[in-house]
């Protein structure tokens, strides 16, 4: 099912004309993959330094987030997060005014500044579900809102040293059903809030309360989470299933990280969130090759 375009000032998203890329700014200390720009020196430096190798590579997106997502971190609060983000966004914004830039948070005063800052697109990993007054800032703002998929309990974490953490007790009745329904019910709340329906993209949550076999079959069926009609965000990169699957920690997962990428590309996806763009968007413009081809 094809997707209404989107156009975000200068630039559309056409879906299904190609996969679009990504990149990932960890304005953190604490990034599962070690990517963390805080413990880089000069934050905003290293920022811009990051997205010009991520623009020269082929990024579409910038991601900008200033709270670890990865199993068992420690919240940040409002203030902190903004004083990570903000300053990282303004910079990005003045130097780079063309780029797309989305901000990965959850909570409705950090997206409004970041907004305010430059951020034209949300990224909500809890889809909406831990603020729900994030909805009515991106209808306010007539921000495009990824909502994703997550049912994370830090109660049941596997810490492993070298392979870092994942979940291991989730449980689902129906895992395609299960996702599918409550992602529908976060497209529920954006809706009710006066999001419209055309700037709303899902993201199944790939690594978020879910086992690496529950991670396996969601990117192998994502078709299935396609079908419902809006364009898809994926995210596997260098996450735990990966390590599980293939014994290796995160600095060495970008093969892995490929796999998964192409598998969902074919499924489906149409972005596709990762740290390794240059190699990312390699493995996106082949995929893309093979099956869009009209021939």
């Amino acid at each position: 099912m094809k997707s209404p375009s989107l156009q975000i000032g200068k630039f559309t998203f056409d879906w299904g004309s190609r996969t679009y890329v990504m990149g990932i700014l960890n304005v953190t200390p604490d990034s599962f993959s070690g990517d963390g720009i805080i413990s880089k020196g000069d934050v905003v430096q290293a920022a811009l330094s990051q997205v010009d190798q991520f623009l020269a590579s082929g990024a579409d997106i910038l991601d900008v987030g200033g709270e670890s997502t990865r199993p068992g971190s420690a919240p940040v609060n409002v203030e902190e997060e903004m004083e990570r983000v903000i300053p990282v966004i303004h910079a990005i914004h003045k130097i780079y005014p063309g780029a797309l830039i989305s901000i990965d948070t959850y909570k409705a005063q950090v997206a409004e500044e970041a907004i305010r800052a430059g951020a034209s697109i949300v990224n909500d990993v809890w889809g909406l579900r831990a603020d729900s007054e994030l909805a009515y800032v991106a209808a306010k703002y007539k921000t495009p809102i990824i909502l994703m998929h997550n049912r994370s309990n830090p109660a049941s974490v596997d810490v492993r040293e070298k392979l870092g953490n994942a979940y291991i007790g989730s449980e689902y009745q129906n895992l395609l059903e299960d996702v599918k329904r409550e992602l529908l019910e976060s497209v529920v709340l954006a809706k009710n809030a006066g999001v419209e329906e055309l700037r709303i993209v899902l993201d199944p949550g790939i690594g978020f309360g879910k086992t690496r076999e529950h991670n396996l079959a969601l990117i192998n069926r994502l078709a299935e989470i396609r079908s419902l009609g809006y364009p898809i965000l994926l995210g596997p990169s260098r996450k735990s299933f990966i390590g599980f699957t293939l014994d290796l920690p995160p600095d060495q997962r970008v093969e892995g990280t490929a796999a998964a990428v192409a598998i969902g590309i074919a499924r489906g996806a149409d972005i596709i969130r990762v740290h390794d763009v240059r190699e990312m968007a390699r493995v996106a413009k082949m995929t893309d090759a093979i099956v869009r081809s009209n021939s």
